[in-house]
């Protein structure tokens, strides 16, 4: 996260007061993975780095709209204690919501990107860039955290994740006008929610808030009866409510964002109240599954299905991929001769260094793509009538389709699976490109994420069951890349 922040980010207060603040709390959170610091302890390194936030960046809770008579705003004796139990109790309750594998990854990623779309309208751009590095950095590690995990961030990376978090949506609701200054609690409201609700269920019970147990909401689904992943998806749709809300919502008045947050909350613990005094569980129907399974397991066995699946995929991605490079109407001019150094550097893998062709041809492969695709956005070629256009767009399902079926009907046990992340994806490609902005609008941008994961997701599926006979896939990509390079030259 820190290097492109340091390289391309505008220099400021607020900037340079979240890093220094950042480098406090992975400092003292690195230290507590190491040596288990008491709570007492934690608090001081957070409190510290809020208050360097607060002093030198600036960042401090004035405005609560029409909460308050109008136009009055907080004397600093009473916003600044505020604005550190708020940056404070963000923190932990982030840090808290990390008992499941990517689950305080990727909530933190949906915060990120809607504060990241905001302070880039709102001409932030400093914001924008460190909310986009934060997102870039936790999708490569939810590559590696998401279940089954091998890696995990520890204190020193949810908390991390918390702060930044709390510090940037304060700095826009209360520096852009005129987001409503309650945009914060509809962007972290699940994280806070838990804790709180936690914390009164210790102090209920005549324990410290402050000890650990297994009374989160994500503890609570699995004792439910579900599996680990689907208690992963099901608090990410329940975040990616309330982050969608808070960007529709973020010009509302205050009251109506409390009350919204407040009946939100609501049914969320009525749900947890009434599955836990009826001792509700959700009832995998065994019986279905296992119909269904034995059906599909016969059609499997016969081979037919993957066998059409696999031969339409591996003839028609190639050709929609050849086809795609001819569209764009221009080529700017570096690309064409990257796409021919792209080519050079597949054949001469092929030939001297085989076993660089599957990293290899995923990298030309998504730089390919990225950059044909969007300039297909920008303006297609003439000759491509409207008809023709949508018929090529409708392509793109089919080819998904006979994907699906592939996937479906593998033997393949390695290879491209599942997982809770591939929702964060879908959702940002998919409601992101959608969002009513006329910047983004006027390139279609939602067209584009489509065509975009259809064509990756066909990738990864095919080179996948390849099975490393990758010649095929590489000369296809070759073909295209010469394609890009003799319409620059043109």
């Amino acid at each position: 996260m820190l290097i492109p922040v340091l390289l391309l980010s505008p220099r400021g207060e607020l900037t340079s007061a979240v890093i220094v603040g950042a480098a406090i709390i992975v400092i003292f959170g690195f230290i507590d993975d190491q040596r288990d610091l008491s709570y007492k302890t934690k608090f001081v390194g957070q409190i510290l780095a809020a208050l360097i936030v607060v002093l030198h960046g600036g960042v401090t809770i004035k405005s609560l709209g029409i909460l308050l008579p109008d136009g009055v705003l907080l004397p600093d004796p009473l916003s600044m204690p505020l604005t550190i139990l708020v940056i404070v109790g963000v923190t932990n309750a982030v840090n808290l919501s990390d008992g499941l594998d990517g689950l305080a990854g990727g909530i933190a990623l949906l915060c990120f990107s809607c504060i990241g779309i905001i302070a880039y309208q709102a001409g932030d751009y400093a914001m924008a860039i460190l909310s986009v590095a934060v997102v870039g950095a936790i999708f490569a590690f939810l590559r590696f955290n998401t279940y089954p995990a091998v890696i995990f961030m520890g204190d020193a990376g949810s908390q991390l994740l918390g702060f930044l978090a709390v510090t940037l949506a304060l700095g826009l609701s209360q520096k852009i006008q005129p987001i409503s200054p309650l945009f914060p609690l509809l962007l972290l409201g699940f994280p806070i929610l838990d804790t709180l609700t936690v914390m009164m269920e210790r102090i209920h019970d005549g324990r410290s808030p402050f000890v650990a147990d297994n009374k989160h909401f994500h503890h609570k689904l699995i004792q439910r009866g579900f599996y680990h992943l689907e208690a992963v998806v099901i608090i990410y749709i329940l975040q990616a409510f309330l982050v969608t809300s808070a960007f529709i919502f973020r010009f509302h008045s205050e009251w109506f964002l409390l009350f919204f947050y407040l009946f939100f909350s609501g049914l969320v613990l009525t749900w947890f109240v009434i599955t836990s005094k009826t001792g509700w569980q959700i009832r995998h129907n065994h019986l279905i599954e296992q119909f269904i399974k034995d059906k599909l397991q016969a059609l499997k066995d016969k081979s037919i299905i993957i066998k059409v699946a696999y031969w339409i995929v591996s003839l028609s991605l190639p050709a929609m991929l050849h086809f795609t490079a001819l569209l764009p109407a221009n080529i700017p001019s570096p690309y064409h001769s990257i796409a021919l150094c792209l080519a050079g550097f597949i054949f001469l893998v092929m030939l001297f260094k085989y076993e660089w062709m599957e990293r290899t041809l995923r990298l030309s492969f998504y730089m390919l793509i990225v950059f044909v695709v969007y300039q297909c956005q920008v303006e297609f070629v003439p000759w491509l009538e409207y008809r023709f256009e949508r018929l090529y767009n409708l392509s793109f399902l089919a080819l998904v389709a006979f994907v699906l079926l592939m996937l479906k009907f593998t033997r393949r046990q390695n290879g491209f699976k599942t997982t809770p992340t591939d929702f964060l994806i879908l959702f940002i490609a998919l409601i992101v490109p959608n969002l009513p902005d006329a910047h983004i609008q006027s390139y279609r941008m939602g067209l584009f994420a489509a065509k975009l994961i259809a064509f990756l997701f066909s990738f990864e599926v095919l080179i996948g069951e390849l099975r490393g006979e990758l010649n095929g896939l590489g000369l296809n990509t070759i073909g295209a890349l010469l394609i890009i390079f003799a319409r620059g030259m043109a």
